[in-house]
């Protein structure tokens, strides 16, 4: 899914990918806390901070 910066806001939910999940799959779901990816759109996904602390790659909005 190609998210771009601008649909992401820090209160929406979102689902991640962790650094450590990329080769599972595996997703994390949280609310985003801060939009850590600088460039309008990065081709793995736009990078964020959850509100737990949690660093990952948005794969999904919720």
């Amino acid at each position: 899914m190609n998210i771009t910066r601008d649909k992401i806001t820090p209160g929406i939910t979102v689902q991640i990918v962790q650094k450590a999940d990329q080769r599972s799959g595996k997703l994390t779901q949280g609310i985003v806390k801060r939009i850590l990816t600088l460039s309008h759109f990065h081709p793995h996904g736009i990078k964020v901070q959850l509100e737990d602390g949690t660093v990952g790659r948005i794969q999904n909005l919720v």
